[in-house]
């Protein structure tokens, strides 16, 4: 490791090799979008069932954020994000081979538990390595890279697709996943960065004797030290998870309906994750200068009245539209990521953010399934209007994140 640790250039090389792990997971995840509507028309699926594919890979994707978190303080970050791409990497591929919908989910789910690990663990490591100052614009960058890979893989996959077809496009997005698991092992252990804790052993011990002896830590297990605010940050981080992807999910199907071609809608998917990345990286250095809750309530009142336009727009004018919605979906998650370890202490913020991730995620394969049926009754365009107004309910539960967010500042004021 060339570069010292606490230095700018290691914290540089941390926020590069997490937010490469980000690009590679989150860009191969999000091609799952151009894929919904061909798969509806190969194999005739409804949205319910459209729905219920996205529900399974981020069900079994949330389900194994906490364990991930548990995991990693025994054997460290990096095996488990090594492990876990390469089973992502497996699971595209053997989505190449699935023949209907049964072999559909398999796939997905094994891809999903693959995915599981990357985001926690990642947000951990470089949320560590900035402990004091420039932790919101750290994961900002990270959330970056992460959206420039839901632009660029999903780019380059549509751009593919009429030269080779959904199934050789999946088979190549599998090996270039298990590609990537062996450059991230070799570059996180150049890094000497998430080996397996030197101290997990010596904790398990010192934990040991402290309950024997009666004594209480000041820090509860999961390490959350302010649980009003952590739930409303969750809380919000639910509703803003669950309605992106909802409404990821199905804007395609509402191009669709303005005169857009199964094969095209990758261009309105594109336009909205371009702004989307803006969005993470902007509303991570603004929040810096204009403040949290004032930050969020932009984002999310953005949000409602651009999905409300879209609605009503010709298709020319919803493309145009929806780089700025993307902006206005995608900018509010900088924000709560950087703000999570205001409310947790620094030796639990792996599990802390399993548990942040197990919810936002776990509302995020929820939400296609459940508007998905919805829409099969009233229609896509009333499901993407129900989205807008389950965004509106962030809102109120600003009141709560801001009266912690004082309290914090105001501990963080009183001299040592």
């Amino acid at each position: 490791m060339d570069q010292p640790e606490g230095s700018r250039s290691y914290k540089a090389a941390v926020v590069g090799a997490g937010g490469g792990a980000h690009f590679v997971h989150d860009g191969i995840g999000n091609t799952l979008y151009l894929m919904f509507p061909l798969w509806s028309e190969t194999f005739g699926l409804s949205l319910a069932q459209v729905g219920m594919l996205k529900m399974v890979y981020s069900g079994v994707m949330a389900g194994f954020q906490v364990p991930a978190g548990f995991l990693a303080e025994r054997i460290g970050e990096r095996r488990l994000l090594v492990v876990g791409t390469l089973l992502t990497g497996a699971g595209f591929l053997a989505l190449g081979w699935a023949g209907g919908f049964g072999g559909l989910l398999l796939c997905l789910a094994l891809a999903g538990l693959g995915s599981a690990p990357q985001h926690p663990l990642a947000s951990s490591v470089i949320s560590r390595a900035f402990p004091t100052t420039g932790r919101r614009a750290a994961l900002g960058a990270y959330n970056f890279l992460g959206d420039v890979g839901k632009i660029a893989v999903p780019a380059v996959f549509a751009g593919g697709l009429a030269w080779i077809g959904w199934q050789d496009g999946v088979l190549a997005l599998g090996v270039a996943g298990i590609v990537a698991a062996l450059v991230l092992h070799v570059v996180l252990g150049n890094l000497n960065l998430g080996a397996r804790p030197v101290r997990a052993r010596v904790s398990a011990d010192a934990t040991a004797t402290a309950t024997d002896s009666g004594s209480d830590s000041e820090t509860p297990g999961w390490g959350i030290r302010d649980r009003r605010g952590f739930t409303a940050l969750s809380a919000i981080g639910m509703v803003d998870t669950g309605a992106r992807a909802a409404f990821l999910t199905f804007v395609p199907f509402l191009l669709i309906e303005k005169g857009a071609s199964a094969e095209t809608v990758g261009i309105g998917l594109v336009l909205v994750l371009t702004g989307g990345a803006a969005g993470k990286l902007a509303c991570g250095l603004i929040a810096e200068r204009l403040g949290i809750i004032r930050t969020v309530l932009v984002t999310e009142l953005a949000t409602v009245v651009g999905m409300a336009a879209l609605i009503v727009l010709p298709y020319g004018a919803a493309l145009a539209l929806l780089p700025f919605l993307g902006l206005a979906l995608n900018g509010t998650s900088s924000v709560l990521y950087g703000t999570l370890g205001d409310f947790v202490d620094p030796e639990r913020q792996s599990r802390a953010f399993g548990v942040f991730y197990t919810i936002s995620i776990g509302a995020s394969s929820i939400s296609p399934f459940v508007f998905g049926a919805f829409g099969d009754v009233f229609g896509v365009a009333m499901a993407v209007l129900a989205l807008a107004a389950l965004v509106a309910v962030t809102i109120p539960l600003c009141l709560p994140l801001s009266r912690s967010l004082a309290t914090v500042d105001a501990a963080g004021a009183q001299p040592a």
